[in-house]
């Protein structure tokens, strides 16, 4: 694949490789997270709160699942167009959920 006008040529180098395997790293640890929210929520019960920290934590999961596998695609076609303002707003929006979710199970768990 010939580098657009002005462009530098690519060096194909690991580089997609490594920034594919960020990407599933990141989906890991967000499932990770989820499921052990699940998990304290399965040993302690849940009250309305948690199942509205539950919710979060798996909506975060999916939508950054989504982007992810977007962004992986895109990888897998070639070259991708840089990121988004939109879709690296999506993305940051996921991360803050699910802090946000987890600091409300921290602090609505059992004592």
């Amino acid at each position: 694949m010939a580098a657009p006008a002005g462009d530098p040529p690519r060096d194909p180098g690991l580089q997609p490789e490594r920034t594919r395997l960020a990407w599933r790293r990141t989906t890991l640890a967000f499932a990770v997270a989820a499921l052990l929210a699940g998990r304290e929520a399965a040993l302690h019960g849940v009250s309305p709160a948690w199942l509205l920290g539950l919710a979060l934590c798996a909506a975060a999961w999916l939508a950054f699942t989504a982007a992810a596998q977007r962004r992986i695609g895109a990888l897998d076609a070639g070259r991708p167009a840089p990121l988004s303002p939109r879709a690296a707003a999506w993305a940051v929006a996921c991360v803050l959920a699910l802090a946000a979710a987890g600091s409300l199970l921290v602090l609505l768990g059992p004592r």
